[in-house]
């Protein structure tokens, strides 16, 4: 049990790491190349941040533990919205000034409910994960041709531009192709150790206590992977750059729905624990109604209340896991 949990604990700080090492990487590689800093953040930032969640899921399925491939790409979003926006709320109100996130917004709803939806009869399987892949692929396209577009209306563009420049900021501005590329493999590789041992160590701690995998994925895991998006969001918030405080939840919530959980169905296929569907789902996509009540208008705010509101509500979540998996 001691090296489980010092797996668990080993895990999640080299996971933290390599991830931003790896995200660090691929965006200076493609800065290099010459990719815009918008295209760089909507998309190698998005899929960074997502990076943990979708090796847990896809050694957690090869490894015979469904409920934590399910519970760590639906935890992670409830942790993100909840604990990473509240947390980032309370730091400093999150004041959203970019077009282009409140286009995700749509997008992020719909990604929950089609995952919700073809999850309904309890199985994930290889053509929901093959549809859940198809359409990660169609928001991709769509999103970088938004970003690039020309023909949108100035006041969009001048949006646009802001999300771009805070993105700029972020990208490192130093280093070569080949710094870059051995971030890139370096930060890829001990993403897959840190991803491997986590899930050894999260599923041995499941066992022991006689807890399912899916409430260890929902809680313990899910927790560790969202760790670079709270951050990365407490660290943008601090430096004003809101929107991408706001993009990196999103972003990571529309790549767990449709990239982290299409892994367990591509891989085989998994059994949908029906605790999942009952309980944690609902959590889940009241959350992202609370953030779009919260989040609404033309120049959006997250108070420190409505921070505070998601917080509570994400210790009134845990608590009841906890409550419900003891007895």
């Amino acid at each position: 049990m001691p090296l489980s949990v010092l797996a668990v604990v080993a895990g999640i700080i080299i996971l933290t790491w390599s991830a931003d090492r790896f995200v660090d990487g691929a965006a200076g590689l493609a800065r290099i190349l010459g990719v815009s800093p918008l295209v760089i953040g909507l998309t190698i930032i998005g899929f960074g941040t997502s990076a943990p969640e979708m090796l847990i899921s896809a050694i957690a399925s090869l490894e015979h533990a469904p409920g934590l491939a399910v519970g760590n790409a639906i935890g992670s979003n409830i942790t993100n919205i909840a604990l990473v926006l509240g947390v980032s709320a309370l730091v400093r109100p999150l004041l959203i000034q970019s077009g282009v996130i409140r286009r995700e917004y749509p997008a992020m709803v719909f990604a929950m409910m089609l995952a919700s939806w073809l999850m309904r009869d309890g199985l994930l399987d290889r053509l929901d994960g093959t549809i859940l892949l198809a359409a990660l692929a169609a928001f991709l396209i769509i999103t970088v041709r938004l970003a690039l577009g020309k023909d949108q209306p100035p006041a969009v563009d001048v949006e646009t531009d802001i999300l771009g420049e805070e993105y700029a900021e972020e990208i490192p501005q130093t280093g070569t192709i080949g710094s870059s590329l051995f971030w890139v493999i370096t930060g890829l590789a001990l993403l897959l150790i840190s991803s491997k041992l986590l899930v050894w160590g999260a599923t041995n701690i499941a066992h022991f206590f006689g807890v399912s995998d899916l409430v260890i994925g929902l809680t313990i895991v899910a927790i560790g992977t969202s760790l670079p998006e709270l951050a990365a969001s407490v660290s943008a918030t601090l430096k004003n750059e809101h929107d991408m405080a706001i993009g990196n939840v999103v972003g990571s919530n529309i790549f767990n729905m449709l990239g982290v959980l299409a892994l367990p169905g591509v891989f085989g296929g998994v059994a949908v624990d029906p605790d999942a569907m009952n309980r944690d789902i609902p959590v889940m996509l009241g959350l992202a109604v609370l953030l779009l009540l919260f989040a609404r208008g033309r120049r959006a705010r997250i108070n420190r209340v409505e921070g505070a509101v998601f917080v509570a509500i994400y210790i009134a979540y845990l608590s009841y896991l906890g409550y419900t998996a003891g007895s």
